[in-house]
């Protein structure tokens, strides 16, 4: 277990950084592994995150490539967007070994690529957090309640091993046995974020200031959580409703991570979770109950396309 004391964070975007910031400042051994870059280059850069006080964190992060590491042997943590997952369930497969894999990403079925590649030590984290990129090295991060971690595969035991490795003040993780009602709930509740924020070019605070918001937040909340019952999932929508609120009235004027996305013309994740639930109705001949889900994930998708190819034009 001594070995998990180094933790490798894949992906170098505003949820990575944070996290490397925290830990470097909380004496682990921290590796950040660029996801989209693999020139086989090692430097060592200078983060900084600002607090909701105002105060500034930094420490000093290694930076790799995935072709620079002959092996990753510690607590691998994936802070990358989740359509990246096939590719990079076989990128590191050969390099991983027994080391846990510790997925902190948006929307549902996104550690299927590891479980289906034979990964034994797989662990899906539920975030909590908001993180914003301010440049190339600050973010700015505000936490709203400790993240839970829970078991895709693997046992309690090295669980509870990961969650004490990865838990600070500043960027709080626990443990949680029973992890698939909070990932559904999370999942419904970035259904929303990021697909209503997108389309409105609005911040997180929406939610809790216009009725008319919230209005198509409970629609899509009802029709999510009519397939969670499905699916055999509890989910209550009044409770999810409530969480909605407070995560936007805690993240008021600041952007959803979509949002983000495509205004610096980067793919989203809308395929993990607008697209996911709809694919998941029709899996179970439901698909007449998300209507407004489907509607609103596909112009969110569109949206970000059309970005995306007037770069590739430009």
């Amino acid at each position: 277990m001594d070995d998990y004391r180094h933790i490798f964070i894949v992906g170098s975007g505003a949820i990575g950084k944070a996290l490397a910031v925290f830990l470097s400042q909380a004496g682990r051994k921290v590796t950040m592994i660029r996801g989209s870059v693999d020139n086989g280059s090692t430097t060592t850069r200078r983060f900084a995150v600002e607090m909701e006080n105002g105060a500034i964190r930094a420490a000093d992060v290694e930076v790799r490539t995935m072709s620079s590491l002959a092996e990753v042997n510690g607590i691998v943590v994936l802070a990358t967007k989740s359509f990246g997952n096939e590719k990079l369930a076989r990128a590191i497969k050969s390099k991983i070994g027994d080391s846990p894999i510790v997925l902190l990403q948006n929307g549902l079925g996104v550690e299927q690529p590891f479980l289906e590649h034979g990964y034994q030590h797989v662990y899906r984290c539920v975030l909590f957090v908001t993180s914003q990129s301010i440049d190339e090295v600050l973010v700015r991060f505000k936490p709203v309640a400790a993240c839970p971690v829970g078991i895709a595969r693997g046992d309690k035991a090295q669980l509870d091993t990961i969650v004490a490795h990865l838990n600070t003040p500043d960027f709080g993780f626990k443990r949680e046995v029973h992890i698939q009602p909070i990932i559904w709930k999370k999942a419904i509740i970035n259904c929303v974020f990021n697909s209503v924020c997108p389309l409105l070019e609005t911040d997180n605070g929406i939610f809790h200031r216009n009725p008319d918001a919230l209005k198509i937040a409970r629609s899509v909340i009802a029709e999510c959580a009519t397939i969670a019952h499905a699916k055999g999932i509890a989910i209550q929508p009044d409770d999810v409703e409530r969480s909605l609120i407070q995560i936007s009235r805690l993240s008021d004027g600041q952007a959803i991570s979509t949002l983000q996305d495509i205004r610096r013309n980067k793919r989203t994740e809308i395929e993990t979770l607008n697209a996911e639930i709809v694919r998941i109705a029709e899996q179970i001949n439901r698909p007449e109950a998300v209507r407004e889900t489907r509607l609103l994930g596909e112009l969110t998708k569109i949206k970000s396309e059309l970005a995306l190819n007037l770069v590739s034009a430009s």
